[in-house]
C-alpha cells in the first residue's frame, strides 16, 4: 500500500493526506480527510437513493452489475495500474487478485443473486403445517457501510459493495487511506455502468473518517482490516444495535502429512505464502510437516524460493510491502524469532537491491510457538515450518492460536484430509490447495476466534445485507385467533391430552 503523510494545511482547513508508491518511492496524489459531517451528508442522500432502488425487481439491478462488468472489461488496464501504484503488488497479481475476481463475482450475483433472494415458502413440522403457511422475505436493510482494507484494495472495495447493491441496498464505501484510489476508480466504473445518483458513494480519509461512517446512520456495517479497528468497529455498532460483519486477521495453518506429494505441498506452502507478498489475511503463516518428511520438504520449499523473483519492474513475482508500518512488523517478528533460536535458509533481510519497501522472501526453521513469528499476524513473506511428531500434534499446533480464519491440509488421501480439516479451529479449511475459499463464490467466509465476526460471500453473505421477514398466513382466515378466548381448565385439560399423543407415543412423534 501507498506510503501516507500529512499535508501541511492552514487553519480550519481540512487534514490531506500525501501518497507515495511504496515500490518506487514516487508521490501518487494527495486525498481530502472527510468528517462525520460529510459522512452524516452521505447517508441523507443515500437514504433517499435507495428507496427507488430497493423497490426494483432483482433482475432490474442485476442488470446494473452486468454493464458493470462490461465496464470492468473495457477499464481493467486502469484498474492494474491504480492498484500497482497504490500497492507495487505484481502486475499478475493485480490481474488475478483485482480483475478477474471481481468480474468472476459480478458475473456470478448478477446470474444468481434473484434464485438466492427470492422469496420462499417452507413446508412446516408437525399439526402447523395444517393450520399455518410461512413465507420469507428478503428486504434490504437501507444503508451500507462499507470499510476496505489495502491488501486487495479494488477486490476488497468492490466486492461487499455489489453484493450489498444487488441486494437493493445504497452503499457508502470508506477505502483505506493507503489506497484510496482504487476506491474512487469503484465509485468511476459503477458510475459508468449507469449505477443512479447517490446510490454509491465514497468517502476517503483515515480512521477518522472510518470512525465517522459507523456513527453516521448506516443500516449495517461490512468491514475488513485489524482486530485492533475491527473492535472498535464491533462496539460502535453493538452500541447503535446495528448488524456488522468483521473479516480481521488470520494466522493460517498449514499441515503437511506424511504421505503428502511434497512437490504439490511444497508448491503450496510457496504460492500461500507469498502470493500478494504475504500481505493478505489467509496467507499461510505457519507450516507443521511430520518430522518424517519434513527434511525433504524443507530442501523442496527452499528451492522454490530461491527462483522467486522480487522487482518493481517487467516481470517478477514478488513485490513491495506495501506500507512502511507493515515492514517494520515484519522485522520485529524475524528479530525476535532470531532472537529466539529461529534459522533463516533463505532470506531474512531487506532487499538491498530495491529502492523502495522491498523485504526479501524468508523462510525459517527451529521456530516455535514462544515467537512471535509464530503467534501474531506477521503479514507478510515469511515462511515458518516446524517439525511436529505427528498428524495430531500438528493439529494441535494449528489450533493453538488466537486466529482461527482459513487452514490448508496436504495428503494424498482425501478422506483423512477432510477428517483433519473438520479438527481444524479454523473458518475454512482447504485439502490439498492454498486457502482460496474467498475465490470461490459460492463459500461462505468468515473467521473463528479473534478473526472476525459473521461471513461474506455466497448465499450466506448475500443474504447478510438483507433482514429475512417471515411471514406467517393462517390457513383458516383467523378463526384460530378469533377463538382463543376464554380461557378454562378444559381446553388445557385437551392441550395436555393432545400433547401427550403427539409426543408421548410413536406414532405421534411420527406424524410430528
Amino acid at each position: 500500500m501507498a506510503i501516507v503523510s500529512p499535508v501541511n494545511t492552514a487553519p480550519g482547513e481540512r487534514r490531506r493526506l500525501a501518497l507515495q508508491n511504496p515500490a518506487t518511492l514516487e508521490p501518487i496524489g494527495e486525498i481530502e480527510v472527510q468528517t462525520i459531517d460529510d459522512a452524516t451528508a452521505a447517508v441523507e442522500i443515500a437514504r433517499k437513493a435507495q428507496v427507488e432502488w430497493g423497490s426494483l425487481p432483482i433482475s432490474e439491478r442485476a442488470r446494473y452489475l452486468q454493464r458493470t462488468l462490461e465496464t470492468l472489461l473495457e477499464r481493467q488496464d486502469d484498474i492494474i495500474d491504480t492498484v500497482l501504484r497504490e500497492t507495487g503488488k505484481t502486475r499478475t497479481e493485480a490481474l488475478q487478485m483485482e480483475v478477474f475476481a471481481v468480474g468472476d463475482s459480478l458475473n456470478y450475483y448478477a446470474k444468481n443473486a434473484a434464485r438466492i433472494l427470492r422469496p420462499e415458502k417452507r413446508t412446516l413440522h408437525g399439526i402447523l403445517r395444517v393450520l399455518k403457511q410461512l413465507r420469507i422475505i428478503y428486504r434490504p436493510l437501507g444503508v451500507v457501510g462499507v470499510i476496505s482494507p489495502w491488501n486487495g484494495p479494488f477486490v476488497l472495495s468492490m466486492n461487499p459493495c455489489l453484493q450489498a447493491l444487488i441486494a437493493g441496498n445504497a452503499v457508502i464505501l470508506k477505502p483505506s487511506e493507503i489506497t484510496p484510489f482504487s476506491g474512487l476508480l469503484a465509485a468511476e466504473i459503477f458510475a459508468a455502468a449507469g449505477l443512479p445518483d447517490g446510490l454509491f458513494q465514497v468517502l476517503t480519509g483515515d480512521g477518522e473518517t472510518g470512525a465517522a461512517l459507523t456513527r453516521a446512520g448506516v443500516d449495517k456495517v461490512s468491514f475488513t482490516g485489524s482486530v485492533e479497528t475491527g473492535r472498535k468497529v464491533a462496539v460502535a455498532c453493538a452500541e447503535q444495535l446495528i448488524p456488522c460483519t468483521l473479516e480481521l486477521g488470520g494466522k493460517d495453518a498449514m499441515i503437511v502429512c506424511e504421505d503428502a506429494n511434497l512437490d504439490y505441498a511444497a508448491g503450496g506452502a510457496v504460492a500461500g505464502a507469498f502470493m500478494n507478498t504475504g500481505q493478505y489475511c489467509c496467507g499461510t503463516e505457519r507450516v507443521y510437516v511430520v518430522e518424517s518428511v519434513a527434511e525433504e520438504f524443507t530442501r523442496k520449499v527452499v528451492d522454490c524460493v530461491s527462483e522467486l523473483r522480487q522487482g518493481s519492474d517487467g516481470e517478477f513475482d514478488v513485490g513491495a510491502i506495501f506500507w512502511p508500518r507493515q515492514l517494520e512488523i515484519i522485522e520485529e517478528h524475524m528479530a525476535d524469532a532470531v532472537e529466539r533460536g529461529a534459522k533463516v535458509l533463505t532470506g531474512g533481510r531487506r532487499n538491498p537491491d530495491l529502492e523502495g519497501l522491498f523485504y526479501e522472501p524468508t523462510v525459517l526453521t527451529n521456530v516455535d510457538h514462544g515467537m512471535k513469528i509464530m503467534r501474531d499476524e506477521t503479514f507478510g513473506p515469511i515462511l515458518p515450518i516446524m517439525r511436529v511428531s505427528d498428524e495430531e500434534a500438528a493439529i494441535a499446533h494449528a489450533n493453538d492460536s488466537r486466529y482461527g480464519l482459513g487452514g490448508n491440509v496436504w495428503t494424498r488421501d482425501t478422506s483423512k484430509g477432510v477428517r483433519i480439516a473438520q479438527r481444524m479451529q479454523s473458518g475454512s479449511v482447504c485439502v490439498n490447495d492454498m486457502t482460496m475459499t474467498y475465490g470461490i463464490q459460492e463459500a461462505p467466509f468468515g473467521g473463528l476466534k479473534q478473526s472476525g465476526i459473521g461471513q461474506v460471500n455466497g448465499e450466506t453473505g448475500l443474504r447478510g445485507y438483507c433482514h429475512a421477514e417471515p411471514i406467517i398466513v393462517d390457513r383458516r382466515g383467523g378463526k384460530m385467533s378469533a377463538d382463543r378466548y376464554p380461557y378454562s381448565a378444559k381446553t388445557d385439560a385437551g392441550m395436555q391430552k393432545f400433547m401427550k399423543l403427539l409426543w408421548g407415543t410413536g406414532i405421534g412423534r411420527w406424524l410430528s
